[in-house]
């Protein structure tokens, strides 16, 4: 399935405009993510990441995206061009309505970023620089389908800005969310392991 949508040179990297590309490429009332990896092709990767991220952003609801998340940054760290999603994911559905109100929230929060990016080749648009970002969303994938108070936000936050970059082939944009991921994903993690110990100490005075 062949979709034409908006040259990222064409325009400014909004998650808005993005989202709307998808938006106007499938009508329906719902959006496969199978339909998406077909249709986007070498952007599929960028695309996916960034529509099941954004809902990292929000609470309670980060967990049901950890898992197709955690396949596309495993298959990215293998080194996959296009996402081969299991036929029980790639029929997954995304309501249109749902995803232009999620573009609409995080576009506010990023609309800074997003002005700064722009196409720019360097390091991380390249096979080793998409494989460490595949193995960083794999992490931060972990991040969202483990409980934790305040856990999705920071990794998800550093990962969308990673996906921006992706997708429009901006390898500086790209460093800046590894840097943001990295950043989250130290402080998920302190979270997680401070929640585990306090768990195994109050076993100790119940035992």
């Amino acid at each position: 399935m062949n979709v034409d949508v908006v040259p990222a040179e064409d325009a400014s990297a909004s998650i808005s405009r993005i989202v709307a590309e998808v938006a106007a490429a499938f009508p329906g009332e719902r959006i496969s993510l199978g339909e998406m990896a077909q249709a986007f092709g070498d952007r599929a990767f960028g695309m996916l990441l960034l529509l099941l991220l954004l809902p990292g952003l929000l609470p309670g609801m980060a967990s049901v995206f950890g898992l197709p998340l955690l396949i596309l940054g495993v298959q990215m760290g293998l080194g996959l061009r296009v996402p081969k999603l299991p036929v029980i994911l790639a029929r997954q559905t995304i309501k249109r309505s749902d995803l232009l109100r999620l573009a609409s929230a995080s576009s506010k929060g990023l609309s800074r970023i997003e002005r700064y990016v722009k196409p720019r080749p360097g390091f991380f648009i390249g096979p080793t620089g998409e494989k460490i970002i595949g193995w960083l969303t794999a992490y931060v994938a972990l991040m969202l389908i483990l409980p934790g108070p305040g856990t999705n936000g920071p990794p998800a936050f550093g990962n969308i800005v990673m996906a921006l970059g992706l997708i429009e082939h901006d390898s500086k944009t790209v460093a800046w969310g590894v840097g943001l991921t990295v950043a989250g994903c130290v402080f998920a993690t302190i979270v997680l392991c401070a929640l585990v110990w306090l768990g195994i100490e109050a076993m100790g005075y119940i035992v």
